[in-house]
């Protein structure tokens, strides 16, 4: 069978199909393709003629190109039936849906497909989601060339490799091109949140339900909060609490908080002990106070133990926790003081926590208001604010990421979710 090297399916779609005799047999409808292969082979065309559908396969055709497509059987050895719901149809289950693009990492609609010829077989090997596929679906690709041309802005081609898109799946009626959770947790849970926002409700539950916890976990706190809510209401419950119970505590807390007070309880009650005391803990709080902002995990040790153990320590436990900063020195729940990364990598092993401790502090209260706090880290150029109580024992602290909004001018600051 001759291809000759690559073609488009919208140049394909309503070709004439010749028998050996050049008698007619039917127009394409449609192209078959493997589903489950890294690039999708295509394996016969759906034919139309006075209304009778007819599938050629692959192996029979003679020639396939742009020009000229023909059979090596008569029409009469074609046998009648339409696509199947087993059948991967090109056009009805690829061209004008949603695909992610992986490598993009955003939302685009397919407008056209390319087929490309390896030893004598035809693969889908790009999709296309430009205004030249749109302009190709049209017919009217060369005259779109011409004015594009004309008025010097030519159209790029914007192809996008299979690589970057999983195979697919047959039986879809709709289609996000399935992408696996390797690709997905490869990318920035800023980037997820981007692919999420541009996809329909339902599209943007089934996307997120499909990611691995963690990944989810990071991605749902780049959300809008009405979405988090909107998502986590729709979950089950126990995957639900999964993804919440794998959060800082303090986002957590803000995913909790926006929903309704009896889903809140449900979930908590299902996730572990400790996990739910610490989300329950800031609840307590404000939103836009330093105990609605701050985060109850840290790492704290007392003043007696040495510079060595604190670092063996700090080895074993650092993962655990999303921004370390700073070790606080604590005696009976009360801050003394604070120990820097760069002492604890840079002093003498032996020298106890006491002896290198910075011990002028700058801290807030709970109840101090947000700007007061963001005020407090950029004048005194902190990485995190402790939070106490009346009595100096260490509450929480806030991190410079949890202000970093209040501390940009208003034109540069991008939509607060929840603070």
């Amino acid at each position: 069978m001759a291809l000759i090297g690559e073609a488009f399916v919208a140049d394909i779609l309503g070709k004439v199909v010749l028998d050996p005799r050049g008698e007619e047999i039917g127009r394409v409808r449609d192209i078959a393709v493997e589903a489950g292969s890294r690039f999708p082979r295509a394996v016969g065309l759906f034919l139309e003629k006075k209304k009778v559908f007819r599938f050629l396969p692959w192996e029979e055709l003679s020639i396939f190109n742009k020009r000229i497509i023909s059979s090596r059987k008569m029409e009469g050895e074609v046998p009648e039936g339409g696509p199947s719901k087993d059948h991967l149809l090109i056009v009805r289950d690829i061209l004008d849906k949603q695909i992610v693009d992986i490598n993009g990492a955003k939302v685009v609609r397919v407008h056209d497909v390319k087929l490309t010829e390896e030893g004598g077989a035809a693969y889908v090997t790009d999709v296309d989601v430009g205004m030249r596929g749109i302009l190709r679906r049209l017919g009217v690709e060369r005259r779109g060339d011409a004015f594009f041309e004309a008025i010097r802005n030519p159209l790029r081609p914007q192809l996008i490799s299979w690589a970057y898109i999983q195979p697919l799946e047959p039986k879809l009626d709709r289609l996000i091109l399935s992408v696996s959770r390797e690709a997905i947790s490869d990318l920035h849970p800023a980037d997820i949140a981007q692919i999420m926002s541009d996809l329909a409700p339902e599209e943007r539950q089934e996307f997120f339900e499909k990611l691995d916890t963690e990944t989810a976990a990071e991605a749902l706190h780049e959300l809008e909060p009405e979405v988090q809510a909107d998502i986590i209401a729709e979950m089950d419950k126990e995957q639900a609490a999964d993804i919440i119970e794998q959060m800082p505590p303090d986002e957590a807390a803000d995913v909790i908080a926006d929903l309704p007070t009896e889903k809140a309880q449900e979930l908590l009650q299902l996730m572990e002990k400790e996990e739910a005391e610490d989300i329950h803990e800031l609840l307590h709080h404000e939103d836009d106070t330093a105990g609605g902002l701050m985060t109850n995990e840290y790492l704290s040790y007392p003043p007696d133990i040495t510079v060595g153990e604190a670092l063996s320590r700090f080895k074993k436990e650092a993962h655990e926790i999303e921004h370390v900063y700073y070790m606080y020195v604590l005696e009976e729940e009360k801050l003394l003081g604070v120990v820097g990364l760069r002492e604890l990598l840079t002093e003498e092993p032996g020298r106890k926590l006491s002896e290198v401790m910075h011990t002028k502090l700058k801290t807030a209260q709970a109840g101090t208001g947000q700007q007061t706090v963001a005020e407090l880290i950029s004048k005194y150029n902190l990485l995190a604010l402790p939070v106490v109580d009346e009595e100096n024992r260490l509450l929480g602290v806030v991190t410079v990421d949890d202000v970093v909004d209040l501390l940009l001018p208003p034109a540069s600051r991008r939509k607060r979710r929840k603070m």
